[in-house]
């Protein structure tokens, strides 16, 4: 018998919302089982890391959030776990070979066209649950876009030059995160971290720069561990910086 699949049992799907992430976490916190999604075909108030907003065009793109209840307490891989599943999906459904940017951006050449924002709550030093949010820019024009974003984003549809089906993009992208998030669950970190690793803007040994809230470091990319810390080479000896550290990364091919 097939395993029973989790991802999208239930999907609430929401004309407009302020943020699906606010709706997920209402749900969990209502008892709702991992696996739950809420779709939006706009949101009012979607934001990404570190404070800033995700601008949600009304109809454009695909504005998801799943609940998702980890059986392990180490959750620190999850995002990127996330990241490779929208990599993958986009792939799969419409053919383009985006890419990751460190840590939570998919993007088409230096444009982004995807973000993941993961929010957790625990009970002690468990985690209760992870809202997974997702926002794809699907068929945005360049005017869909505000003006001071216009340069940095980019959509399917601008890369591809037609228009790109919802539907089947939503679904690659549910198959895709049940079997990433089944994988994470399983405890296969290596292969997770080695599929992330192929799929980043730039390769392990090139030359970069990463800036954050200590001082810069410098030095060569020597991958990512199972616990998501960036690993650079300085000087012969290796320095390990967690997602939170890092604001930005150069780089030199």
């Amino acid at each position: 018998m097939a395993p029973k699949k989790m991802i999208g049992s239930k999907i609430h799907r929401l004309a407009a919302c302020a943020s699906t992430n606010d709706v997920a976490r209402e749900l969990a916190q209502a008892g709702a089982e991992g696996g739950t999604v809420v779709i939006a075909e706009a949101q009012t108030g979607g934001r990404g890391t570190k404070g800033r907003s995700w601008h949600s065009a009304p109809g454009k793109g695909l504005y998801l959030s799943v609940v998702h209840r980890p059986r392990r307490n180490d959750i620190a891989l999850l995002p990127a776990t996330v990241g490779l599943a929208v990599v993958e999906a986009i792939g799969q459904a419409v053919g383009l070979e985006a890419r990751l940017k460190w840590p939570n951006d998919v993007v088409w050449g230096e444009k982004k066209i995807a973000g993941i924002l993961c929010e957790s709550s625990f009970l002690g030093d468990r985690p209760s649950y992870v809202i997974v949010g997702i926002g794809v820019n699907v068929n945005h024009g360049r005017a869909d876009f505000p003006a001071e974003i216009r340069a940095k984003a980019t959509s399917l549809r601008l890369a591809l030059g037609k228009p790109v089906a919802m539907s089947g993009l939503e679904r690659a992208l549910l198959e895709s995160l049940e079997r990433r998030l089944g994988q994470f669950e399983r405890g296969q970190r290596q292969a997770i971290v080695r599929a992330f690793e192929s799929r980043l803007v730039f390769p392990v040994g090139a030359a970069i720069r990463v800036t954050g809230e200590r001082e810069p470091v410098e030095g060569l990319f020597r991958g990512i561990d199972t616990g998501a810390r960036f690993i650079v080479e300085c000087g012969g000896q290796r320095v390990r910086l967690s997602p939170a550290e890092i604001l930005d990364i150069e780089y030199s091919l």
